[in-house]
């Protein structure tokens, strides 16, 4: 997990546009495209979610009384690290063009349309 941090360092957080034809050139469709950054979209934002509630778990503390919130310089420093970086959506984009990414295509592909086709 470590490396997707020190990768997603690197990455702008902000949205810009994209070429659509460059994104639909590397599977052959833009839909297919979209779809490999969204499965891998959700990996990364579910592990990020877990390493994090996972480092939020050492400053949990059992109170029996909403009235005692400690505030934690580190616990709020950690925090603010997990903000700062991109969207999950951002890295995934940002891996797919750079080539980083594997996938396959698990059924057969139909790209006809049976409606223009003579009979």
């Amino acid at each position: 997990m470590t490396d997707i941090k020190n990768k997603a360092q690197g990455i702008d957080p902000n949205v810009s546009a994209r070429d659509i034809h460059t994104l639909a050139s590397k599977t052959g469709n833009a839909y297919r495209s979209l779809n490999v950054i969204a499965v891998r979209a959700r990996q990364l934002s579910q592990d990020l979610k877990n390493e994090l509630h996972k480092k939020l778990e050492e400053f949990a503390t059992v109170t029996d009384t909403i009235e005692e919130v400690h505030e934690n310089k580190e616990q709020i420093e950690i925090s603010k690290f997990y903000e700062r970086l991109p969207n999950p959506t951002i890295i995934a984009f940002q891996e797919f063009m750079d080539d980083e990414l594997e996938y396959r295509q698990l059924g057969p592909v139909d790209d006809s349309d049976d409606d223009s086709e003579e009979k």
